[in-house]
């Protein structure tokens, strides 16, 4: 499957197993501050990393989320599973990223906190055209 321009896959070195195929890169004020705001759903192989950021909240989205925290090092720090809109998930101090999955991401990728991690990003953070692997 192609991606997106300007998107990233995310891979759970641990497992062996995809997050996501599209993952589009928040790393400006503005793309922060949108973040999933006015979208009705999030595709299945989709998602959403907001760099920096050390927490997130659902206000004024529509659909439930689940949260990869990673540190700088891309090292799973925490999780948030079934985030429902309207709600907070309070600060992780260790997160230097956030990642926003589908509902039940992190269940069926089996994803824990301490996964095994390299940084192959299509962005500022590593070569063009690889991905995250957390």
């Amino acid at each position: 499957m192609p991606r997106e321009e300007g998107t990233v896959f995310v891979y759970n070195k641990t497992k062996e197993t995809f997050l996501a195929y599209r993952v589009k890169v928040a790393d400006s004020i503005l793309s922060r501050l949108v973040g999933l705001l006015g979208k009705r759903s999030l595709a299945l192989d989709s998602g959403l990393w907001i760099v920096p950021s050390s927490g997130v909240h659902t206000l004024g989205m529509l659909f439930t989320i689940d949260v990869v925290f990673l540190d700088k090092n891309l090292k799973v720090v925490g999780l948030r599973e079934l985030l429902r809109p309207f709600s907070i998930t309070g600060l992780n101090l260790q997160a230097d990223s956030v990642i926003e999955l589908p509902a039940h991401t992190i269940f069926k990728s089996r994803t824990e906190i301490g996964a095994a991690s390299g940084a192959r990003a299509k962005s500022h953070f590593a070569p063009q055209g690889e991905g995250v692997r957390v």
